[in-house]
């Protein structure tokens, strides 16, 4: 049985269902427009790992959002699928720095800050989901806030993503 003091899902229902839709719909605008210009994307190695970690981060929020969404589940369950996604996202995010970094790109388009904040983001989904799970309900707040945050990240690093291959393909 789910604890009212730690996580009531009727009270998030509305919240998981706003991030869930607005991150499926942006996903898919996303995925529009680097197909149109998959050329752009396609020849440097920044743009391809930048269009990577938008549609996975995207695509998490998505999921964590479907899950919470699903019946039943007590706030550690919520936990551990947060966590085990929040993870992955992160590593996806991680690796394609590193690769942006490591390959040869648009050295402009790696900016410690855009790097530093989405990694702080998901580092806080990470501990806000390990926090839930413990049992303290500040944890879904915090992870609920990285989330938020992070779509300011994800919909600024798409838009520089497009902007940036329509420039490189000139």
């Amino acid at each position: 049985m789910v604890s009212g003091e730690v996580y009531n899902p009727e009270q998030w229902n509305n919240f998981f269902v706003l991030v869930g839709t607005g991150s499926a719909a942006l996903t898919g605008l996303v995925f529009v427009a680097l197909s149109i210009n998959v050329k752009g994307v396609a020849k440097d190695a920044t743009h391809r790992y930048r269009a990577i970690n938008m549609l996975s981060g995207f695509t998490s929020v998505f999921i964590i959002s479907s899950l919470a969404l699903m019946g039943r589940q007590t706030y550690r369950t919520l936990a551990i699928e947060w966590l085990i996604v929040s993870v992955l996202a992160a590593a996806i995010n991680t690796n394609g720095y590193v690769q942006g970094f490591r390959l040869s790109g648009s050295r402009y388009a790696l900016s410690p800050v855009r790097v530093a904040g989405g990694s702080a983001c998901y580092l806080a989904q990470v501990i806000g989901s390990l926090m839930l799970y413990f049992g303290s309900g500040t944890g879904i707040y915090i992870s609920a806030i990285a989330v938020i945050v992070n779509f300011c990240f994800l919909v600024s690093g798409s838009w520089l993503l497009i902007v940036g291959t329509l420039n490189s393909s000139d």
